[in-house]
């Protein structure tokens, strides 16, 4: 008998008679899905979390195609060949994405188990316009000659959708070579799938070493977190993996001080730790998630600064071709002279500190 999560995965949520199942149709879903060429998909489980009669339900915004991805006034094309400086004279296979002189993205699998309407790998995962070859092996035989590499993140699509077999075989070879010191993948399935956080995975890519394995998830929306995925985190901690979370900020999900101060609670709730929330990237075909860029800055500033513990603070950032920029102005030095600075709190308040002169 398969197991609960490849069972979720043969019963992915994506034709319009599946979906009708769980929800009202809207129209305007009705008319996207009918119309747009492009992959869209929700587990089982992560469609049952959707309201079913509210079209703004912020899980429906993240998974339902909208007529909306097709005004592209502000997004790049050929967005994730810029991104990852894939048109560059250093030859890498399609596997291997660098911004960074000794980090690498190794993208492992083109298929999630929900295909984001935001993916910033819209081209590739969703729209299929690009076209890459992932071979395994060829990326670990480029890694292993370039010792100057010593952090490696393994992303997707989604990684965990491999078998146990592979990602054992992948975190295995990546622990033999002497220049690696750090694994980390990129994964949803904590949120969408946790069902796909069985002993076998943990046996897989857990377990004490020298060479540490962390995953970072994404979660937008309290909504999206459940008992299941609190259990779920539970037992990668219990294993020694360490949860992160990497949120983007969507216009009309979470761009409102209340959700996304409940979010980055329910996070750490779930012992989940915040680390970074990303402005939504200029991949084609998502203007309409994108917020101002001062938004997210303002938002840890109106909703998680002083109003709850600094665990809760993640950072605020753009991820471009050189790496990523943090986007976190100084709100809180308002006023500098030769003596003193003045300071100011999340009340309001003020105090003073020494100017010490260098």
């Amino acid at each position: 008998m398969a197991e609960e999560w490849v069972e979720q995965m043969q019963n992915q949520v994506n034709t319009l008679e599946k979906l009708e199942k769980y929800i009202n149709v809207s129209d305007d879903e009705r008319e996207a899905i009918e119309a747009l060429d492009t992959r869209w998909g929700i587990s089982p489980y992560f469609a049952s979390l959707m309201d079913k009669d509210d079209p703004d339900c912020p899980i429906r915004k993240q998974v339902i195609p909208s007529m909306k991805e097709q005004v592209n006034k502000y997004g790049m094309e050929n967005y994730l060949v810029w991104k990852e400086n894939r048109a560059t004279e250093e030859v890498r296979p399609d596997c291997i994405a660098r911004q960074y002189t000794d980090r690498i993205a190794f993208t492992v699998v083109e298929i999630c188990a929900i295909y984001c309407r935001h993916c910033f790998r819209k081209e590739l995962v969703v729209d299929q316009d690009l076209q890459l070859r992932f071979d395994l092996d060829e990326g670990l035989a480029w890694i292993a000659e370039h010792t100057e590499i010593r952090d490696v993140l393994i992303t997707g699509g989604d990684p965990l959708l491999l078998s146990d077999d592979k990602l054992e075989y992948l975190i295995t070879k990546l622990r033999e070579m002497p220049h690696i010191e750090m694994i980390r993948i990129g994964s949803r399935l904590p949120i969408v799938l946790p069902h796909r956080i069985t002993e076998g995975l943990k046996k897989a890519i857990g377990g004490y070493h020298k060479v540490p394995v962390w995953l970072n998830t994404q979660c937008n929306h309290p909504k999206e977190i459940t008992e299941k995925t609190a259990k779920a985190v539970y037992e990668l901690l219990s294993c020694g993996i360490n949860v992160g979370n990497q949120a983007v900020l969507l216009k009309g999900i979470n761009d409102d001080v209340d959700t996304f101060r409940e979010l980055h609670l329910k996070l750490l709730r779930t012992r989940i730790r915040p680390y970074y929330v990303f402005y939504c990237e200029p991949a084609p075909g998502i203007d309409h998630f994108r917020t101002t860029v001062e938004k997210g800055a303002e938002l840890i500033r109106d909703a998680i600064r002083g109003h709850t513990t600094g665990l809760a603070q993640p950072m605020y950032v753009l991820a471009t071709k050189i790496g990523k920029i943090p986007l976190m102005p100084d709100y809180y030095i308002i006023d500098k002279n030769e003596k003193e600075y003045t300071l100011r709190n999340y009340k309001g308040e003020t105090t003073k500190i020494p100017n010490i002169p260098e």
